[in-house]
Protein backbone atom coordinates (compact mmCIF):
# COMPACT_ATOMS: atom_id res chain seq x y z
CA UNK A 1 0.00 0.00 0.00
CA UNK A 2 1.45 3.63 -0.69
CA UNK A 3 1.27 6.44 1.52
CA UNK A 4 1.29 9.91 1.45
CA UNK A 5 2.11 12.68 3.70
CA UNK A 6 -0.37 14.01 5.88
CA UNK A 7 -1.64 16.85 3.30
CA UNK A 8 -0.47 15.38 0.43
CA UNK A 9 -2.81 13.99 -2.51
CA UNK A 10 -1.83 11.02 -4.25
CA UNK A 11 -3.35 11.28 -7.46
CA UNK A 12 -3.84 8.59 -10.02
CA UNK A 13 -3.01 8.22 -13.54
CA UNK A 14 -6.73 9.50 -15.70
CA UNK A 15 -9.28 6.81 -14.44
CA UNK A 16 -12.72 8.75 -15.49
CA UNK A 17 -13.65 9.53 -11.62
CA UNK A 18 -12.58 13.49 -11.09
CA UNK A 19 -9.86 13.74 -13.37
CA UNK A 20 -9.65 15.85 -17.03
CA UNK A 21 -9.76 13.43 -19.78
CA UNK A 22 -6.94 13.50 -22.06
CA UNK A 23 -7.50 16.02 -24.67
CA UNK A 24 -10.01 18.12 -22.89
CA UNK A 25 -8.50 21.56 -21.83
CA UNK A 26 -8.18 21.96 -17.72
CA UNK A 27 -9.72 24.16 -15.93
CA UNK A 28 -8.87 27.76 -15.35
CA UNK A 29 -9.98 29.68 -12.08
CA UNK A 30 -11.74 32.59 -12.59
CA UNK A 31 -10.52 35.51 -14.26
CA UNK A 32 -10.28 38.45 -16.46
CA UNK A 33 -10.43 37.30 -19.41
CA UNK A 34 -10.41 38.50 -23.16
CA UNK A 35 -14.06 37.47 -24.05
CA UNK A 36 -15.16 39.65 -21.71
CA UNK A 37 -14.77 42.36 -24.34
CA UNK A 38 -17.19 40.02 -26.37
CA UNK A 39 -21.03 39.86 -27.00
CA UNK A 40 -22.93 37.92 -24.76
CA UNK A 41 -24.06 34.55 -26.43
CA UNK A 42 -27.64 34.00 -26.78
CA UNK A 43 -28.04 31.62 -24.01
CA UNK A 44 -26.76 34.01 -21.57
CA UNK A 45 -28.79 36.52 -22.64
CA UNK A 46 -32.00 34.20 -22.59
CA UNK A 47 -30.50 33.29 -18.53
CA UNK A 48 -30.30 37.13 -17.66
CA UNK A 49 -34.19 37.89 -19.17
CA UNK A 50 -35.34 33.96 -16.40
CA UNK A 51 -32.98 35.50 -13.57
CA UNK A 52 -34.84 39.19 -13.89
CA UNK A 53 -38.13 37.34 -13.88
CA UNK A 54 -37.25 35.79 -11.04
CA UNK A 55 -37.29 32.34 -13.17
CA UNK A 56 -33.81 31.18 -10.66
CA UNK A 57 -34.76 27.26 -11.37
CA UNK A 58 -34.56 28.09 -15.16
CA UNK A 59 -31.55 30.44 -15.31
CA UNK A 60 -29.77 27.44 -13.46
CA UNK A 61 -30.69 25.08 -16.53
CA UNK A 62 -29.92 27.39 -19.20
CA UNK A 63 -26.29 28.90 -17.97
CA UNK A 64 -25.41 25.36 -16.89
CA UNK A 65 -25.68 24.60 -20.13
CA UNK A 66 -23.28 26.75 -21.61
CA UNK A 67 -20.91 26.72 -18.60
CA UNK A 68 -20.39 23.31 -18.83
CA UNK A 69 -19.45 23.74 -22.58
CA UNK A 70 -16.83 26.77 -21.90
CA UNK A 71 -12.95 25.97 -21.43
CA UNK A 72 -12.50 29.65 -21.28
CA UNK A 73 -12.18 31.50 -17.83
CA UNK A 74 -14.95 33.45 -18.80
CA UNK A 75 -17.71 30.02 -18.51
CA UNK A 76 -17.03 31.49 -14.54
CA UNK A 77 -19.08 34.57 -15.08
CA UNK A 78 -21.22 32.20 -16.04
CA UNK A 79 -21.32 29.61 -13.19
CA UNK A 80 -21.20 32.69 -10.49
CA UNK A 81 -24.37 34.47 -12.12
CA UNK A 82 -25.86 30.35 -11.75
CA UNK A 83 -24.72 30.14 -7.94
CA UNK A 84 -26.10 33.67 -7.21
CA UNK A 85 -29.55 32.55 -8.90
CA UNK A 86 -29.74 29.17 -6.87
CA UNK A 87 -28.73 31.69 -3.65
CA UNK A 88 -32.27 33.16 -4.41
CA UNK A 89 -34.02 29.70 -5.19
CA UNK A 90 -32.58 28.75 -1.88
CA UNK A 91 -33.89 31.67 0.22
CA UNK A 92 -37.31 31.56 -1.77
CA UNK A 93 -37.37 27.70 -0.52
CA UNK A 94 -36.66 28.99 3.02
CA UNK A 95 -33.48 26.98 2.91
CA UNK A 96 -30.80 29.92 5.19
CA UNK A 97 -28.16 27.66 4.24
CA UNK A 98 -27.86 27.19 0.94
CA UNK A 99 -28.75 31.02 0.30
CA UNK A 100 -25.75 31.92 2.41
CA UNK A 101 -23.60 29.45 0.75
CA UNK A 102 -24.60 29.42 -3.00
CA UNK A 103 -24.90 33.57 -2.76
CA UNK A 104 -21.22 33.36 -1.05
CA UNK A 105 -19.97 31.10 -3.77
CA UNK A 106 -21.49 33.37 -6.71
CA UNK A 107 -20.11 36.19 -5.30
CA UNK A 108 -16.68 34.66 -5.22
CA UNK A 109 -16.85 33.57 -8.89
CA UNK A 110 -18.01 36.97 -10.30
CA UNK A 111 -15.63 39.23 -8.17
CA UNK A 112 -12.82 39.11 -11.03
CA UNK A 113 -15.15 39.84 -13.52
CA UNK A 114 -15.90 43.51 -12.62
CA UNK A 115 -16.91 45.98 -13.38
CA UNK A 116 -18.55 44.93 -16.77
CA UNK A 117 -17.98 41.34 -18.77
CA UNK A 118 -20.04 40.64 -21.60
CA UNK A 119 -21.83 43.65 -21.45
CA UNK A 120 -22.97 42.48 -17.84
CA UNK A 121 -22.63 45.28 -15.61
CA UNK A 122 -21.27 42.61 -12.96
CA UNK A 123 -20.47 45.20 -10.24
CA UNK A 124 -23.68 45.95 -9.96
CA UNK A 125 -24.86 42.61 -9.36
CA UNK A 126 -22.06 41.77 -7.15
CA UNK A 127 -22.72 44.97 -5.12
CA UNK A 128 -26.42 44.37 -4.46
CA UNK A 129 -25.79 40.50 -4.12
CA UNK A 130 -23.06 41.17 -1.64
CA UNK A 131 -25.93 43.63 0.61
CA UNK A 132 -28.61 40.71 0.86
CA UNK A 133 -25.45 37.76 1.95
CA UNK A 134 -24.19 40.07 4.13
CA UNK A 135 -27.48 40.49 5.77
CA UNK A 136 -28.21 36.53 5.76
CA UNK A 137 -25.23 36.24 6.98
CA UNK A 138 -25.94 38.06 10.18
CA UNK A 139 -29.22 35.77 10.48
CA UNK A 140 -29.57 32.21 11.09
CA UNK A 141 -32.04 29.88 9.47
CA UNK A 142 -35.46 30.61 12.21
CA UNK A 143 -34.81 34.53 11.10
CA UNK A 144 -35.11 33.91 7.49
CA UNK A 145 -36.02 37.33 6.09
CA UNK A 146 -39.08 36.56 3.61
CA UNK A 147 -38.91 36.35 -0.05
CA UNK A 148 -38.18 38.58 -1.95
CA UNK A 149 -36.36 41.16 -0.36
CA UNK A 150 -36.38 44.53 -1.25
CA UNK A 151 -33.00 45.43 -2.91
CA UNK A 152 -33.58 42.15 -4.71
CA UNK A 153 -30.98 42.15 -7.93
CA UNK A 154 -31.60 42.26 -11.29
CA UNK A 155 -29.04 41.89 -13.97
CA UNK A 156 -28.25 45.34 -16.38
CA UNK A 157 -26.42 45.36 -19.04
CA UNK A 158 -23.56 47.97 -20.28
CA UNK A 159 -23.20 49.60 -23.59
CA UNK A 160 -20.60 47.34 -25.37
Amino acid sequence: MRRTPPGHRFREPYEGAGRTPPGVPHKHPPARTGRCQEQPPAALLEAIEEFNRGEFFEQHETLEAIWIAEADPVRYLYQGILQVGVGFYHWRRGNWKGAVAKLGQGLEKLDPYRPDCQTVDVERLFRETRVLWNELRLRDASDLPPFPPAGLPRIHRVSG
